[in-house]
């Protein structure tokens, strides 16, 4: 079932761009590059997982709708997300100083959350969709179904944390060797 697949990863998304923007706040507050660098890694994760949503999405549409893509809204909202986000990446690769770039880009992440939660919490509960609706919370899945699904819920969280360590690690060497 693609369900135990693409609603992780959506979730993910989202949890990386969160996580970006409390770092965020972390660097604007403290101004230590760390904060920067953990910022950009949960963009990153956020990034992927939002690109895996839209690609597991579109096998989920051809075998539900016919068509791989159907500019439903949630369609839609995730195409919005890449384009945030892909900026952010823009934004992060054209400027030079260091901590011009990881204020202007704390700025960023922070501001995008706002249309990230609108795309993703609002819009597609306020418009018709194709998409199905709150299974998991209506009661739409059978206890085994369910169960399944939260424990790959619960795994993939645990792949974004595994991978997540992982980057800043290597950031944080890579900030010792420049330092």
């Amino acid at each position: 079932r693609i369900l135990f697949f693409h609603v992780p990863t959506a979730w993910l998304a989202v949890l990386g761009f969160v996580l970006s923007m409390l770092h965020g706040i972390h660097y604007l507050h403290r101004r230590q590059l760390e904060h920067d660098r953990c910022s950009a890694v949960a963009a990153e994760l956020g990034f992927l997982f939002c690109l895996l949503a839209t690609v597991t999405g579109a096998i989920f549409a051809h075998v539900q709708w016919g068509a791989a893509w159907n500019w439903d809204p949630r369609e839609t909202s995730i195409v919005a997300l890449l384009l945030i986000y892909g900026a952010y990446f823009a934004l992060r690769s054209a400027i030079d100083d260091e901590e011009r770039r990881a204020a202007l880009s704390a700025s960023y992440a922070i501001l995008a959350v706002l249309p990230m939660l609108f795309l993703i919490f609002v819009l597609p509960r306020v418009v018709d969709s194709l998409h199905p609706s709150d299974t998991v919370q209506s009661g739409g899945m059978s206890p085994s179904y369910r169960l399944v699904f939260f424990a790959a819920l619960f795994g993939f969280t645990l792949l974004f944390a595994w991978i997540y360590r992982l980057r800043v690690g290597v950031e944080r060497l890579a900030l010792r060797r420049e330092g």
